[in-house]
């Protein structure tokens, strides 16, 4: 049967073994030189070995004590990482999302006091990319992301539609009478080189060249029309804000679907309590816009 091993001792051993000496651990621990050395001992003696050499100047650890102190000091340090989430006799929970620019910016940021409100024990760290996502390799709990909802080692659960639409300025959309006029424009492009064609196949034209500059995201794309460089292919139901202000328009009626928003996390990780938190949440808000959404959890 193994030994009874005092946490305290184990403590003094090590600290002793980081800083090399009984009293800077003493000076840590807030206890005197002698009672570290005591408690070193005491455990040497349980365990049958000797931990440190004791040394004129100091200490040196043993092979023993050198293969203890990397997993005392690791069961130490995630001890003291939970104990950091308690806060007023709640554990505080980190949540780590992803998501595509646009959604984060034209979605999620003007609902984010709601996710506080309604969970304030979630500690939310929200990261933005440009659709190219590893959820294990970046640390993710969930990334929102933006296609047709295939993802490899995924769990993705749709959020809604986000049919692609034209905007411009209104300086530009004085000159457009009907589709056919956007070959007189510069086009902005995705990319997803299929946009444009798509949209004028909906529109009933012809397919036509499209040499405008190419963004990865589609804020990027409409900061760009807003300062007059061209038109605008993008989710329109991600500005609406910017059609409100008049700083965007829409000039056409005409809309192509190109993909949806997903939430989605990796399959081998089971679900935390902040994780079904957010799900639960999201999925109430997007209710609250009339689309129906299945819970993550």
């Amino acid at each position: 049967m193994r030994p009874y091993l005092p946490l305290n001792a184990l403590r003094a051993f090590e600290s002793s073994a980081r800083h090399l000496s009984f009293t800077r651990a003493a000076l840590e621990l807030n206890v005197t030189q002698a009672a570290v050395s005591q408690q070193v001992r005491q455990l040497e003696e349980r365990l049958g070995a000797t931990l440190f050499k004791r040394l004129p100047r100091g200490l040196a650890i043993t092979d023993e004590g050198l293969a203890l102190r990397p997993v005392l000091s690791d069961a130490f340090d995630r001890i003291e990482a939970v104990l950091r989430q308690f806060e007023g006799g709640h554990l505080h929970e980190v949540l780590t999302v992803g998501s595509v620019g646009t959604f984060a910016v034209g979605w999620l940021m003007p609902r984010l006091k709601s996710f506080r409100d309604a969970q304030p024990f979630v500690e939310l760290r929200l990261m933005t990319n440009n659709n190219l996502v590893d959820l294990a390799g970046e640390g993710l709990d969930f990334a929102i992301r933006f296609g047709d909802g295939t993802w490899p080692g995924s769990r993705a659960l749709k959020l809604f539609d986000a049919p692609l639409s034209v905007l411009c300025t209104p300086d530009i959309a004085q000159r457009l009478h009907a589709p056919a006029d956007l070959a007189n424009e510069t086009l902005l492009r995705s990319y997803r080189a299929d946009d444009w064609a798509n949209w004028f196949g909906a529109a009933g034209l012809a397919p036509r060249p499209v040499r405008g500059p190419v963004f990865d995201s589609s804020r990027l794309m409409v900061e760009a029309a807003m300062q007059g460089a061209g038109v605008a292919l993008v989710p329109v139901s991600m500005f609406e804000r910017d059609l409100a202000m008049g700083r965007l328009v829409r000039p056409f009626e005409i809309d192509v679907h190109a993909g949806s928003y997903w939430l989605t996390s990796q399959k081998a990780k089971p679900a935390t309590a902040a994780m079904r938190a957010f799900s639960q949440w999201i999925k109430k808000e997007v209710d609250e816009g009339a689309t129906d959404v299945p819970d993550l959890a």
